[in-house]
């Protein structure tokens, strides 16, 4: 069973505890008999818990407790543990049976409305969510539950892709307040900014790429759709402008600018403009693929030997596989029959372990793969994933 299911269960036996000596003591409760019972039965319960057999410690527990003001929470706490069981049709009963209690106080309304919308959340019935949520931000005068419901709605929002929708709950206070937030509302609005793309609206899309910018400077995609934009229209040098600013937000992303930033030099005919953007790029900080490139150009100037001679020195600094893969490559072109072969073996073995390897990385949760996901599929956390750069990287 895992530990934090076992803290849970831990916690509710002990306020069920609780509950069940307060029952016992107070002498205004006129049911020795039942008080009997609720202690067996709670006795069981704690059994179950510590056999280890979850299941039926819960349903124990269930049984035990009388919804009153005394155990609300603990009914709360019990519904929240069935959702994280990955049971939320149990803990929506066991909610919605709390909200039709008259006894519960504005407070315990809120927190089990908010709980229920957790539940209809998780199973998927979003429209049920939304509008316990909608109400619940609408009427509740607790500004910390509002905020909560408040980024719950945004999630849910969120999950149905309606950007604008969320960007509208969010503004002003949640996106000033929370860094995630912030972070998420500029991606939302690059979603929005890609639609006017798809629509062939671009001055939309500049649009809300600038708002994007404006919300969180630090947002790397929203500069990629700009080159993006300015590539489609034949805007070269704009192109080139934005995608320089990519690595000042973020050097970790270097690499993924350098072959579209060659093709915009290209496109301009102005290669050596693109040699100086290189070294000033591998002076701020070493890329292996930067490292390629300027060994591609010294290629075509002086040859074989002079390219294979700079990457290797720079390789020796900062060593990669991609790196070695390169220099594999020079030292077929110009090898002779009898060590061609072995370069051959050991390239093969070099290109292997490159397919093998994931390029990019989460930095929230360590999820890895091939392409750039501007949004974790895992954790779903925004701008978490970065290209994987040192030795196996770029």
């Amino acid at each position: 069973m895992p530990d934090l299911l076992l803290l849970a269960l831990l916690v509710a036996a002990i306020a069920i505890g609780w509950w069940l000596g307060r029952r016992q003591r107070d002498p205004l409760e006129p049911r020795p008999r039942q008080q009997t019972s609720l202690s067996r039965d709670y006795f069981t319960g704690l059994n179950y818990l510590l056999n280890e057999q979850p299941d039926r410690a819960i349903e124990t527990f269930v049984q035990v407790l009388e919804v009153d003001s005394d155990t609300i929470e603990t009914h709360i706490a019990l519904g929240n543990l069935f959702r994280s069981r990955g049971e939320a049709d149990r803990a929506v009963r066991i909610h919605q049976n709390l909200l039709a209690r008259p006894a519960l106080s504005v407070a315990q309304s809120d927190q089990v409305q908010l709980e229920l919308s957790r539940d209809f959340l998780n199973l998927g019935v979003l429209d049920r969510a939304e509008r316990l949520l909608q109400q619940l931000i609408r009427d509740t005068r607790d500004e910390a539950m509002r905020r909560s419901a408040k980024r719950l709605l945004v999630d849910l929002f969120e999950r149905e892709r309606e950007w604008q929708q969320a960007l509208d709950v969010a503004l002003p206070r949640l996106v000033q307040q929370e860094a995630d937030i912030r972070r998420a509302a500029a991606h939302w609005l690059c979603e929005l900014a890609h639609q006017h793309m798809n629509g062939a609206s671009p001055s939309l899309a500049r649009k809300r790429l600038r708002q994007a910018l404006a919300t969180d400077a630090s947002c790397i995609r929203a500069n990629w759709l700009l080159a993006t934009i300015e590539r489609e229209a034949g805007n070269y040098k704009a192109e080139i402008r934005a995608l320089r600013r990519i690595p000042e937000q973020d050097r970790s992303f270097t690499p993924i600018i350098l072959e579209p930033l060659r093709n915009a030099y290209l496109k301009l005919e102005d290669e050596e403009a693109l040699e100086q953007c290189l070294r000033e790029l591998d002076e701020a900080t070493p890329f292996t693929c930067a490292v390629i490139m300027l060994a591609q150009a010294l290629e075509r100037r002086e040859g074989i030997a002079a390219a294979a001679e700079f990457a290797g020195t720079r390789l020796n600094a900062n060593p990669s596989l991609r790196g070695i893969d390169y220099l594999m490559d020079l030292y077929l072109l110009d090898s002779d029959v009898a060590q061609h072969e072995h370069i051959v073996v050991v390239k093969q073995h070099i290109t292997k372990l490159l397919e093998a390897r994931p390029r990019f990385r989460c930095h929230r949760c360590g999820f890895s793969g091939m392409q750039l996901h501007w949004q974790c599929p895992r954790c779903r956390s925004w701008g978490a994933i970065k290209p994987i750069n040192g030795l196996e990287g770029e």
